[in-house]
């Protein structure tokens, strides 16, 4: 007799995503495998968030102020009854395999506990050439890394649930780098398998100045916490640091421009430079011009992201505590409608 299908739990975060909702679940009632319940935790919204998710047959988790993301995600895992939790954004459209992909690597490879996907190549609202940047860069630096990684993301993620119980609910301290801190949670207990066959078009950033200020406040945990990760030998690295050196070392020497503009002119080369096989692939899925434009925004990302790191840096020499928050279990306290 064949075993049957570990049964699969869609659990939800969603904090004002009014856009994207409608196309999020839509995509995960239309799954090829079928859930055995959707779950949806709302953070607090000020749109119409929670009369969307009602018009669903999903659960709705209703949350009294906002928590942030990783309590969100802890009380959707604590409300669900599946073998395997199945974490979706909900600026995310799955594709319609996505789950039957997911659950087969998990059943095929019992040492796996966590199976996460490669965001596409394309938006699922297209808002502008920041956005195409973006989501063209998330899905180059996912793509390239397909494997056994030692990384695991939520957005688009699936864990067995007797692993989640043993390594414990997310960091509720954590807003940013909570996927890292949870990896290297798992490290040594299961496997981490990042794969193609778990995809979904995700609706990311499109205004450049709020890509740059959300960079560098993720890049203020670098270096007291995120680094360590980014050191493992098959960590998921987003960014050279060779090309956030060189551009931390452009804005450092440009003083130096009326005296000795190679040195700055150097710097720039080596930021803009660092990373040619991401060139090579920009160049040939969105051609000449784009590649110019998506060289622009990628060295003021990597500038962000020094300035952010620097920040950081100096928060950690003042504050003992900064980018080591305590593993204290979170709280559970919810209120659950069906």
């Amino acid at each position: 007799m064949r075993p049957e299908k570990p049964t699969v739990s869609v659990i939800i975060p969603n904090y004002n995503y009014e856009k994207t909702l409608p196309a999020c679940l839509d995509a995960v009632f239309a799954q090829t495998l079928q859930p055995l319940e959707v779950i949806v935790v709302d953070d607090a919204s000020t749109d119409r968030s929670r009369d969307i998710i009602r018009r669903y047959s999903c659960t709705l988790i209703e949350n009294a102020g906002n928590s942030g993301v990783s309590a969100v995600r802890n009380r959707g895992a604590a409300a669900s009854r599946g073998d395997i939790l199945f974490f979706v954004d909900s600026d995310v459209a799955l594709a319609p395999d996505a789950l039957e992909n997911a659950v087969r690597v998990l059943t095929e490879d019992p040492g796996c506990g966590f199976v996460h996907g490669v965001p596409a190549d394309r938006p699922l609202y297209d808002d502008g050439p920041v956005e195409r940047y973006r989501v063209l860069h998330a899905h180059y630096f996912h793509r390239r890394s397909v494997g056994v990684v030692d990384s695991a993301f939520f957005m688009l993620g699936a864990v067995r649930r007797e692993v989640f119980e043993a390594v414990g609910p997310l960091n509720e301290r954590l807003r940013d780098s909570e996927d890292l801190e949870y990896s290297d949670r798992l490290h040594g207990r299961c496997r981490i398998r990042l794969t193609e066959t778990v995809t979904g078009r995700h609706d990311d950033a499109d205004r450049l100045w709020g890509l740059l200020r959300e960079q560098a406040r993720r890049a203020q945990l670098l270096i007291p916490f995120a680094a360590a990760h980014r050191a493992r030998k098959n960590a998921i690295r987003a960014h050279s640091m060779t090309g956030v050196l060189g551009a931390a070392l452009t804005m450092a020497t440009l003083p130096l421009v009326p005296f000795a503009p190679l040195v700055p002119a150097a710097c720039l080369v080596v930021a803009v430079c660092s990373e040619p096989r991401l060139s090579r692939f920009v160049l040939r899925e969105r051609g000449p011009a784009f590649l110019v434009y998506f060289t622009g925004v990628h060295l003021l990302v990597r500038s962000a992201i020094a300035l952010g790191a620097a920040w950081g840096g100096l928060r950690m020499l003042t504050d003992r505590g900064f980018g080591r928050p305590s593993l204290a279990p979170p709280g559970r306290d919810t209120r659950v409608s069906a």
